[in-house]
């Protein structure tokens, strides 16, 4: 008899568990509490148009194409993934910008227009990045439960790459001059809700994933690639229970035996928790069960930032825009400050645009386009509050899109309006606090400190996602959802994949 896996929310994490569990023979069900699959990385639909909720940048689908693979099947052959050049437009307002191009000839030249010794720099930041990133292979691929995983010895060859007194800023300045070039190659921290100034030095291999990589679309949004995992799961033989909220988790001691839903009681070998990690453990588990990850220790847990959404249907075409543009404050670091004391909003905010629109058309109707709006902001704080500042606040972003991209028709060409703040993050998506990354990614919240993928505290339950290791972004998920369903499968003697599983993140061959 097949064992019995159950999988709480259908996010990447989720739906990437559920293919490679169902692919080693285990009974999977897939609960999820919205009418569509993809959590954080769902789309919504209004008015005509098409939304990303989440991820809007697909980097690296190596890992995605492996697990496809795994699968027997080609992600291809599933989604349409179009490689951006320009990646994405940086608009500096201390003066400036950079159409940052992965052509490296395209790249140098772009920078040199800013710092010419720092578009000389170039070639040996890069090669710095392959070197990391290869380095840490056995960090991102594997599980760590405690301080003896440090001690294996592709674990210790990689430690010296860590530098773990040195924040990603600081790292790029062995490479950059000038600040602008170094917050082209670090504003991807804020990919983990995270300021650059304090990220731990590790994280330049973002930048390096999409220098070294690319940055692609895929035609119907991020979200169109969920629903073709969430296809495939299907036709695996993945129950997929949509509109389905889990309201209890029933325990033998410290062991999940069963999870209640509003249709009944369903028993499981193994509890998968791919829903928001911090919010499913203060209303799911007992606080009584926990022994590291109580209510009191989460409270006191470092979260990132949150954003501020706006989801624009327009009339016509916003051709003045590429297809993502990457706004920076002149004063960067007020800004970064504003989002971390979390006691005022950022009254000159950057933020980011996606235009995606001049490349993929099928995300609105005939004669219209979409404009996906994102600022970083503090996630929920008892000094701000959102009830009074959402209309403020909108004002206000509009007013810096048309003063610094020169959008000053926007507000009379909107034919659909969607507004996210933290506050609906947290109500309406049950993201704890509103912060939109997750747990940070401070050194104290890396690695065996980050909650394990083989969860620590409840014994037959296992993490997927951002919250658990090796941390937040789409392609770091999968690879953190390869983790998991392996250790599943190790403790379940499941069947082994059918097809081999290739290396993770690494570099191409």
């Amino acid at each position: 008899m097949a064992r019995r896996v159950t999988i709480v929310g259908a996010g990447p994490g989720g739906l990437a568990a559920a293919l490679l569990l169902a692919r080693r023979g285990a009974d999977v069900t897939l609960i999820e509490r919205r009418d569509r699959v993809g959590g954080r990385s769902a789309v919504l639909e209004r008015d005509g148009f098409r939304f990303d909720t989440g991820p809007t940048f697909f980097l690296y689908p190596r890992i995605l194409e492996e697990i496809f693979a795994a699968c027997g099947e080609r992600l291809a052959d599933h989604v349409d993934l179009r490689r951006l050049d320009p990646m994405y437009r940086l608009v500096f307002e201390a003066g400036g910008e950079l159409r940052a191009s992965d052509r490296l000839e395209e790249l140098q030249r772009q920078v040199a227009a800013l710092n010419p010794h720092d578009a000389a720099a170039l070639p040996a930041f890069l090669e710095d990045g392959r070197r990391k990133l290869e380095a840490f292979r056995p960090v991102l691929e594997n599980p760590f439960a405690g301080v003896g995983d440090y001690l294996r010895p592709d674990v210790m060859k990689s430690l010296r790459y860590l530098r773990p007194f040195s924040s990603v800023d600081r790292d790029l300045c062995r490479f950059f001059d000038d600040e602008r070039v170094r917050l082209a190659f670090s504003f991807q921290s804020k990919y983990l809700g995270m300021s650059p100034f304090r990220c731990p030095s590790l994280f330049t291999i973002l930048a390096y994933l999409e220098y070294g990589h690319g940055v692609y679309h895929p035609i119907g949004g991020c979200a169109a690639v969920m629903e073709a995992m969430a296809g495939l799961a299907r036709r695996m033989g993945v129950d997929i229970r949509l509109q389905t909220e889990v309201t209890g988790i029933e325990f033998a001691g410290r062991r999940a035996k069963a999870v209640v839903t509003p249709d009944g009681r369903h028993e499981t070998d193994a509890l998968v928790i791919g829903a928001d990690f911090a919010n499913t453990m203060t209303r799911l588990v007992p606080d009584a069960l926990r022994r590291r990850w109580t209510d009191a220790r989460l409270e006191r847990k470092a979260f990132s930032c949150s954003t501020f959404m706006l989801w624009l249907g327009l009339d016509g075409t916003t051709d003045q825009l590429d297809h993502h543009t990457i706004f920076l404050a002149e004063d960067y670091q007020r800004n970064i400050r504003q989002i971390e004391d979390g006691r005022e909003l950022p009254d000159r905010p950057s933020f980011y645009v996606q235009n995606a629109g001049v490349t993929d058309p099928t995300l609105a109707p005939r004669g219209g386009s979409t404009l996906y709006v994102l600022v970083p902001v503090p996630h929920r704080s008892p000094h701000i509050d959102w009830s009074r500042e959402r209309e403020r606040y909108k004002a206000l972003v509009y007013d810096r899109l048309a003063e610094t991209l020169g959008l000053t028709d926007l507000r009379r060409r909107v034919r659909s309006e969607t507004v996210f703040t933290p506050d609906d993050w947290q109500a309406r998506l049950h993201v704890y606090r509103g912060a939109t990354f997750n747990l940070a990614h401070t050194l104290g919240q890396m690695l065996h400190l980050r909650p394990n993928n083989r969860f620590e505290d409840l014994d037959g339950v296992y993490l997927v996602g951002g919250g658990t290791h090796p941390g937040s972004g789409l392609p770091v998920i999968f690879e953190g959802a390869r983790i998991t369903t392996r250790l599943v499968a190790e403790d379940l003697a499941l069947s082994p994949l059918a097809l081999p599983e290739i290396g993770g993140l690494r570099a191409a061959e």
